[in-house]
């Protein structure tokens, strides 16, 4: 089997890493990997590859890293390269580029059970038709789901909107985190790839459901300000959500501060959503439209992360701070 394989985070490196590493015993060959042009990173914000780039150079690997398959130059040269690589399907996991179907109709496709033409696979974290879109774990912690997972489709044009093959539930734990949820759900999605390929004719495309649609839209940075007039059980869900991007904030006087990790309790004293009601080393207590957010760990623009003990030490809060949601506020 030649296996095309596109994606860019850490989340479709793990896939790749498990086709690479089953490949040998399963005669599977992997003549080309695509992934997303190189971005600025770190502090010195110099190009830096994926971690699908990285891992496929470290194999051996031929990468296309074009800046769309739609039109342009670069799009018709990947798709000559799709072409040569002469491959049975393609597999897709978090690319981030929009493939349209004639692209998706290039390989010359593996036979399932259901006698259908399977060209393309999406591996997608939640399981569908829940949480199609961009940022499917993130959306799930936000909304308080007991449960998300991984779903295998037979892509076509559509957002996350073709029939499924394969599907894996995962368990959300009261904190988990997107960064945690997401490394287990990318250790799913490598075994149920590896799964699918090695049964590849016991598959059966089904359609997704009409009912129970929705949609995981990216998150913008502006997302990230809490907004103290809402539930903290609220407020708790987005501080994990947005970890690790674009992380909550919130703003104490002329201090910015990212919250890490914070949890919900129950407030005993009535006051304005955003009043700072106690500040301790065991957390620092702030209104909200229900209950309290306790804000566990926090960060200052330039400082590392840190416990609240540790912020207390150097910063001190007075009573009845204070927090809002921007600096304007």
């Amino acid at each position: 089997m030649r296996i095309v394989f596109a994606g860019t985070p850490d989340f479709a490196a793990r896939s790749l890493a498990a086709l690479v590493a089953a490949a040998p015993g399963e005669g599977w060959t992997v003549p080309l990997v695509l992934s997303q042009p190189d971005r600025p990173a770190g502090r010195g914000l110099r190009l830096a590859p994926s971690p699908v780039k990285t891992l496929a150079l470290a194999h051996g690997l031929p990468v296309a890293t074009p800046v769309s398959l739609r039109k342009g130059a670069e799009a018709d040269d990947a798709r000559r390269q799709l072409v040569a690589a002469d491959a049975d399907v393609l597999i897709v996991a978090a690319y981030g580029l929009i493939l349209p179907q004639e692209v998706l109709d290039i390989p010359r496709g593996l036979q399932i059970k259901d006698a259908s033409r399977l060209t393309a696979i999406n591996v997608h974290a939640s399981l569908l038709p829940r949480w199609r879109g961009a940022a499917p774990v993130a959306r799930a912690i936000e909304a308080g789901d007991s449960q998300t997972g991984i779903t295998l489709i037979q892509m076509d044009a559509g957002l996350d909107t073709g029939p499924m093959l394969l599907a894996e539930t995962i368990h959300i734990a009261a904190d988990d985190t997107t960064e945690r949820l997401t490394k287990r759900l990318a250790e799913a999605g490598a075994r149920l790839l590896v799964r699918a390929l090695q049964s590849v004719a016991t598959l059966i495309a089904q359609p997704q459901p009409q009912t129970g649609v929705t949609y995981a839209h990216k998150i913008a940075k502006d997302e990230a300000a809490l907004d103290w007039s809402r539930p903290a059980v609220e407020l708790e869900r987005k501080v994990r959500a947005f970890d690790p991007f674009p992380v909550a904030q919130a703003q104490l006087g002329t201090t910015a501060l990212r919250i890490w990790r914070a949890t919900a309790v129950a407030s005993l004293r009535q006051a304005m959503p955003g009043t700072v009601i106690d500040a301790g080393p065991d957390g620092i207590d702030v209104t909200c439209a229900a209950g309290a957010l306790r804000l566990l760990e926090v960060q200052r623009p330039g400082s590392r992360r840190m416990s609240v003990r540790e912020f207390l030490a150097g910063h001190p809060i007075a009573a009845n701070s204070r927090m809002s949601a921007h600096a304007d506020d």
